[in-house]
Order: C-alpha cells, then structure tokens, then sequence
C-alpha cells in the first residue's frame, strides 16, 4: 500500500490525511520530515531547537492539515506552517527575554535593599553595644515597636524619661556614624 502511495500527490496525501488516513500522514512525514527538518534547522540555528520545533511541528500537524486547501503545493503550504512556527517561538522567546530581563533587575534591586537592610540592621546592633544599659533596653522595647508609654511601665519609668532617652540614643548613634563616616 505505501509503494502505491508513492504515486499519489503531496496534496492528494494532504487531503486524506486531513481526514484522518493515517496512512496518508505518514507518508507525508515519510515524504518530508527531512527537509521540514533542514528549514527548521535554518531558521532557529540551533540543532536542538530545530529539533523541538520541528516535533512541535509535526504534533499539531494533523489539526493543520484541516485548513489545508490545496491552492499551493504541500511543500509550500508546510514550509510556510514551519516559518510561521518558527517566528511565533522567537517572539515567545522575546517575551520572555523581556520579562525576565525585568525580572533580573528587579531581583538585583531586592537583593542591594535587602543587603542594605541587612548591613544597616548589623551596624545598629553594633552600635547599640556601645550603649549604656539604659539607653540600650529603652531602644530595644521602642525599636520592637513599643509605643513610649508601654516602654515606661516596663522599665519603670515615665514616658517622658523614655522620649529622653530614645532622643539620647539617636544623638549618640548619630555621632557614632559621623565619626565612622569621617575615618
């Protein structure tokens, strides 16, 4: 039966296949799968590429097939199928370039805050050793997100000793960082 299919047309082939002969398809791939395979290969430039896409190719060919009209040759028809497959996987690969690209700023950015943030939070800590031990635990209760009040009652202290030393210990880290910054 294939010898005999032989004879009959790319597009007879077509036709059938597009009815579901899986005979006629075969023969088409049979017929084409090399040549499908060297376009391919030439438009994406990369064996492995050209590999996928034209696997991809040939898995959505048979749902193809149907808007198969015969108007130009099957090799026409098919090499336009595998140009238009291929410029849709390169704009796919473009946007997603362009996605990740975004992406790949936006991660530095998050990474050089986040090691700021970090560098900053170790400083403090430092810094916060130089402090007394007053100074220190007042910072700590109102750093944690202590209102000065709820600080007062824990260190049995007025609110307003709090504020003082909160305003003390921000002007002393202030001079600890001026006098880093100045060696």
């Amino acid at each position: 039966m294939i010898v005999m299919r032989m004879k009959v047309s790319d597009e007879e082939l077509a036709r059938a296949a597009a009815d579901g002969d899986g005979e006629a398809f075969a023969s088409l791939l049979a017929r084409h799968y090399d040549g499908l395979f060297r376009l391919v290969f030439r438009l994406t430039g990369a064996r492995d590429q050209a590999e996928d896409l034209t696997q991809d190719i040939c898995a959505a060919l048979p749902a193809k097939l149907a808007g198969f009209r015969g108007e130009a040759r099957f090799t026409t028809w098919l090499w336009r199928v595998a140009v238009n497959a291929a410029h849709d996987r390169r704009r796919k690969a473009a946007t997603r370039a362009r996605h990740a690209d975004g992406w790949g700023d936006w991660e530095v950015n998050r990474r050089a805050v986040a090691q700021e943030a970090t560098e900053a939070v170790d400083w403090l800590t430092q810094a916060m050793s130089a402090l007394n031990d007053e100074l220190r635990d007042t910072l700590a209760l109102v750093l944690d997100g202590m209102t000065h009040a709820r600080a007062g009652e824990v260190l049995d202290v007025s609110e307003g000793t709090i504020s003082w030393r909160i305003s003390e210990a921000k002007k002393r880290l202030r001079d600890m960082r001026e006098l880093e910054d100045q060696t």
